[in-house]
């Protein structure tokens, strides 16, 4: 791959974005790796957690500004580059292995949507977020409709969106876009400790986990329970389910597999 690097290694996958010189913004082969990782790792049952970081001094400035002026058709190349990322997103969103974001610098735009769309965030102290989509003339994309506005409230959002305001990785965290602001030198270890914590637990509880809470904002109360009755129900069919009453019993640490 040409823009990101990919790594398995105990469970743990790691997709890194890679153009730092051009401060990790996104292009058309970059929206269509993240999508090639996403599928990777939603198939692959040996990936039990998937990091996110970025090389560089940014974690991504957003769309490639300059690939859109040169574009012949701007109008299909967007289309095009977001068909792929909003692929993207919704794998990782939909696959049973938490998905950690380790945002090492500035994520902007399309950046910030990533980042956000994360179930686990965490961000260098330096890091600052701000969406910078309407200050091109262009509107959000990457989920962050779908994502920020049940993280921090509609009227947060606006005032994100359209005053295209920057916030400080304390400030992300208070309002809840992130999970927490770490050291900048201690960020990449403790999203390592954490994506490992993860890789260790009942990847399929989790995944039902994630499909609850994605459900939670549209369905009914009578709707949402049917759906809790089915997913713990379908648990009792696995793996982890026997480990887990099994090290209840035996009072010792469960050793799940992800089955």
């Amino acid at each position: 791959m040409e823009t990101v690097l990919f790594d398995v290694s105990d469970g743990v996958a790691t997709l890194t974005l890679n153009r730092p010189d051009n401060a990790n913004a996104m292009n058309l082969e970059m929206t269509k790796e993240l999508l090639d990782v996403a599928i990777a790792c939603d198939e692959d049952s040996a990936v039990r957690c998937l990091l996110v970081t970025a090389t560089g001094p940014m974690f991504s400035a957003g769309g490639d500004m300059k690939a859109f002026i040169t574009a012949d058709d701007t109008g299909r190349l967007l289309k095009t580059m977001t068909t792929y990322l909003h692929a993207a997103i919704s794998r990782m969103a939909r696959m049973d292995a938490p998905v950690v974001i380790a945002v090492n610098g500035t994520a902007a735009g399309a950046g910030l949507s990533l980042a956000a769309a994360g179930d686990f965030t965490l961000a260098a102290e330096s890091a600052k977020f701000s969406f910078r989509y309407t200050a091109g003339g262009l509107s959000p994309d990457g989920s962050s409709s779908y994502f920020v506005p049940r993280s921090l409230g509609l009227r947060r959002t606006m005032e994100l969106m359209i005053t295209n305001r920057v916030l400080t990785a304390h400030e992300a965290a208070e309002w809840g876009l992130i999970n927490r602001a770490v050291a900048d030198d201690a960020l990449l270890s403790e999203a390592e400790t954490l994506a490992r914590q993860l890789a260790d637990g009942p990847t399929r509880a989790f995944g039902n986990v994630k499909r609850m809470l994605h459900a939670t904002f549209s369905d009914t109360l009578e709707s949402q329970m049917e759906l809790e009755a089915r997913l713990i129900a379908d648990l009792t069919r696995t793996e982890d389910l026997a480990e887990g009453i099994t090290a209840f019993i035996e009072k010792r640490p469960p050793e799940f597999k992800g089955r």
